[in-house]
């Protein structure tokens, strides 16, 4: 049965949009609810209206967004590689979110913000230009075609992306699924504010600078999906 109008997330026009991700998760266990709801507090970004980044992170030289960050090591390792940079990381599933402020409070990073609601609610609230990268990895292919509305990559998600993210910035995609790759490279050549310029051919197939796998690459390579996708398109 279809949600009313009003209670789905909106597009900047106010048009209905389906929800991005899934909201369930497991229960945290005593020790991870208690850090859970001592920490979480402290981090977590509310909305009240436009957001600057700025605010969260006044002495930050750059400003990056990860969406669905899933377990959180990708996060964790570059806000501890560059603790000069704010990192807003985005993420519903409560297990996720657990693990990752468990992460924050045993490595006393203090360079990182979380989101926990529709990554898309974040960026339509952010001002223009306020972003210097974007990274989506390994989100959820949602494979059955009638599901594929709810895939992040999207007209709508790539224009709002485009406008938060500062000319010179990048947008990150990594994705372990073909098809979700072409669907993507499909939706950015018709997307004029991004270039997608590989080095070489097949280049996107080697992981970025300094990636470590997180546990979903480390999945999918265990089910024999040996092949991912790297992609980085450059907003003009």
């Amino acid at each position: 049965m279809t949600k009313p109008d009003h209670q789905l997330p909106k597009t900047r026009s106010g048009e209905p949009r389906a929800f991005f991700g899934r909201r369930s998760g497991k229960k945290l266990h005593g020790g991870q609810q208690a850090v859970f709801d001592a920490t979480l507090p402290d981090l977590e970004v509310r909305l009240t209206g436009t957001l600057d980044p700025r605010e969260l992170f006044p002495d930050a030289g750059r400003i990056i967004v990860e969406i669905g960050y899933g377990g959180g090591e990708h996060l964790a390792l570059e806000a501890g590689r560059h603790p000069h940079t704010g990192y807003i990381g985005c993420e519903v599933f409560t297990g996720g979110i657990g693990k990752m402020v468990q992460t924050i409070a045993a490595e006393g990073l203090t360079n990182i913000r979380l989101f926990t609601d529709d990554a898309f609610k974040l960026l339509v609230e952010l001002p223009d230009a306020s972003l210097d990268e974007v990274y989506l990895l390994y989100p959820d292919p949602w494979p059955k075609t009638r599901h594929h509305k709810r895939r992040f990559v999207s007209p709508t998600t790539l224009a709002e992306l485009a406008r938060v993210i500062r000319p010179g910035g990048v947008f990150h995609f990594a994705t372990d699924i073909e098809d979700y790759a072409n669907w993507t490279l499909a939706h950015i050549v018709r997307a004029p504010a991004f270039r997608f310029a590989p080095e070489k051919p097949g280049g996107w197939h080697e992981p970025y600078p300094g990636w470590q796998a997180t546990r979903y690459e480390q999945k999918a390579r265990r089910e024999g999906r040996l092949v991912s996708f790297y992609f980085s398109f450059t907003r003009v």
